[in-house]
């Protein structure tokens, strides 16, 4: 475990939280398709820098926190502004927010209690995927609607359907990982 800064998956890092500015812009102006791009590019890249750490040995204390901060300010910005075109997104975002900052802080008590956090486990990583695919498949719903001559057309209900059954999963997993987290959590304690 390294404790240099500047290393290539915090790099990543920082350019991931830097994604979020211009993905909230291109969504709130209606642009759907660029948005997308934004954040498959912001989701490859979280699996990138994980895989790059650990390749060429470089995590760091720094990336432990970047990471899920990353991942936190990322889902956050994004359910925000699925919200504000969908309202029926507003639950799985109330629960995304309550267990990040119940993460949160069971985190910072750990830390303070001088334990290092161990590493995010699977059903963290598949949550946050499950989250990004969900998103994508959601932006993507809304291309198609927006689109004079999308490549793919979903019917808009059947999007809809299709969406809320991909975020009550998202949702489901999200208790779960919580649910797991808090159960290691109590083992440091």
């Amino acid at each position: 475990m390294s404790n240099r800064a500047f290393t290539i998956p915090n790099i990543i890092c920082l350019v991931r939280i830097l994604l979020i500015t211009p993905f909230v812009q291109l969504f709130l102006d209606g642009e759907y398709g660029w948005a997308a791009l934004v954040i498959i590019l912001s989701g490859l890249s979280d699996c990138f820098d994980g895989m790059i750490a650990r390749r060429f040995n470089q995590e760091s204390e720094l990336g432990k926190i970047l990471d899920p901060l990353a991942d936190k300010l990322t889902l956050l910005a994004v359910g925000i502004c699925l919200c504000v075109i969908e309202p029926f997104f507003l639950p799985v975002v109330i629960i995304l927010v309550l267990k990040d900052v119940l993460m949160l802080i069971g985190s910072s008590r750990v830390v303070k209690k001088g334990i290092i956090v161990p590493k995010s486990k699977w059903y963290g990583k598949l949550c946050t995927v499950m989250f990004y695919v969900t998103v994508t498949f959601i932006v993507l719903v809304e291309v198609m609607q927006t689109s004079e001559n999308p490549v793919v057309y979903i019917d808009y209900e059947t999007g809809r359907w299709i969406s809320m059954i991909m975020l009550c999963l998202t949702a489901a997993m999200m208790i779960f990982a919580f649910i797991m987290y808090s159960k290691t959590y109590k083992e440091i304690m």
